[in-house]
């Protein structure tokens, strides 16, 4: 099986039934009990794709750290984007936002895990951040537990080998396109083998420890817990999942060996988070569920440049009563027709949108590497900064905001609407969630959707744009 394409369907049926108890009430008393905070730094918007009714922080001061350990909730965010920059900047991120989670907690006598949120197809700076983050807090953790299951978006891990869903079929992630990531590629598709490549051979893929789909579906929760218990000295632990009834058996475990003084650290998807804050999952928000306006034109930004946003965006192309506005690339590096490239599209899109008209706003489709990770994301961030530039001289309230892409609904919230503050209200389609943003931003209290790239099929951004379009026949209620 390791390195083969499989049926999904062909998969399950080789493999030990689910465990038969739903243990999401379990975990969510015991937390309740705990009162200990999740705190889950997320490296660019989307890790908020499963989880609804928790805030998002774009700011790490002490003073917001503490207010969200005064509350109830089981959790909140804090938006690092951290993967749009290079790993020193990474590191720092990590390293300041762990001192000052120390203070925080602290000073409100509150308790706290942290969960490092990153990309389900395995993208990200690991292990540098989780390193840096560990040293920060200075807390001798007993394992790194790596889970980067999301179903959600068909992310699947069996026997150590992690699987992206194509079209009903598991394709190891080393086989997709998002192990050509220029900045953050890989070669490999199992997880201890993985981490002995990301770690530069100073962890050997032998020593990684498993929680196989047998421990989980057989030996439940005490079985979980006995491989943790063994877990010591930084041990890196990956876990296998095919469903969120593993990952409950796996937190309920993981519950148990924390109460037995263990300490872990975690580099996950988006699916885990849901489960260890013992949320229960809420349906798809549809328009009637979102506070719009009744008239006026949405904003839908692209600087993603995946394959997948590249189809999604021509598919939208497509569709009537739409106004689209591409943005050349090499206009924006170029420091002669930068100005008037972004001039052109803010003017474009301020007559459209006055207009009531849908704006989409892309950027070319042309791809532009460096010649080394460095560079890449040197060019990256000055694309970025061109599409920010644009969207923050936004005069005109938009009825909605889209943003398509992980780093370009970080940088359009943080940089070019000012959000220091949003709340997450749920998902609009599977592993795409909608915030509601703060009162402080340009906008206060605008839905903004954030897409992320590798999420969604060829019509996702249609369906989206088209589910809340404006129709005569259709009434506005809050």
């Amino acid at each position: 099986m390791k390195g083969k394409r499989i049926p999904k369907s062909q998969l399950l049926k080789s493999l030990p039934d689910e465990w038969s108890q739903n243990l999401r009430p379990v975990i969510d008393a015991r937390n309740r009990a705990d009162r200990r905070k999740i705190v889950v730094l997320d490296d660019d918007p989307t890790g908020t794709q499963t989880i609804h009714d928790l805030p998002v922080l774009t700011e790490w001061s002490t003073e917001a750290l503490a207010t969200e350990f005064k509350n109830d909730l089981p959790a909140f965010y804090i938006l690092t984007n951290s993967r749009s920059f290079t790993l020193p900047v990474a590191r720092k991120i990590n390293a300041d936002i762990g001192r000052n989670l120390i203070v925080a907690s602290e000073q409100t006598g509150r308790t706290f895990s942290v969960v490092s949120r990153s990309d389900s197809t395995l993208r990200g700076h690991f292990p540098g951040e989780v390193e840096a983050l560990s040293d920060a807090l200075g807390r001798g953790y007993d394992g790194c537990i790596i889970i980067p299951f999301f179903q959600e978006g068909g992310r699947y891990t069996v026997n150590n080998v992690h699987y992206v869903e194509e079209d009903g079929v598991l394709v190891p992630a080393a086989e997709t396109e998002f192990a050509g990531d220029h900045v953050f590629g890989y070669s490999v598709s199992n997880l201890c083998d993985w981490v002995a490549e990301k770690t530069g051979g100073q962890i050997v893929a032998k020593d990684v420890v498993s929680i196989s789909i047998e421990d989980l579906r057989r030996g439940g929760p005490e079985s979980v817990t006995t491989i943790l218990m063994a877990l010591h000295r930084g041990s890196y632990c990956v876990v296998n999942a095919l469903g969120y009834r593993d990952l409950e058996v796996f937190v309920q475990g993981l519950l148990a060996a924390e109460g037995c003084g263990k300490r872990f650290i975690f580099r996950t998807a988006a699916s885990f988070v849901q489960v260890r804050a013992g949320l229960t999952p809420r349906p798809l928000l549809t328009k009637i569920d979102l506070p719009l306006p009744p008239a006026g034109g949405g904003l839908i930004v692209v600087g993603s440049f995946v394959p997948r946003s590249t189809r999604q965006v021509e598919a939208l192309l497509a569709e009537r009563d739409l106004s689209h506005i591409e943005i050349d690339v090499d206009a924006l590096v170029d420091d002669q027709l930068r100005d008037g490239e972004i001039n052109r599209a803010v003017d474009d899109m301020e007559t459209m949108l006055r207009r009531g008209i849908d704006v989409l706003i892309f950027t070319s489709r042309r791809l532009k590497i460096g010649k080394d990770s460095t560079e890449s994301l040197q060019i990256g961030q000055t694309i970025s900064k061109g599409l920010i530039t644009v969207v923050r001289r936004l005069r005109q309230r938009p009825r909605y905001i889209v943003a398509k892409g992980g780093i370009t609904s970080s940088d359009i919230a943080t940089r070019a609407l000012d959000v220091k503050k949003a709340f997450v209200l749920g998902q609009i389609q599977p592993g795409v969630p909608v915030w509601r943003l703060g009162h402080e931003s340009c906008f206060p209290d605008l839905i903004y959707i954030v897409f992320p790239g590798n999420v969604g099929d060829e019509k996702a951004l249609v369906d989206i744009v088209r589910q809340l379009r404006v129709r005569d026949d259709c009434k506005w209620r809050s």
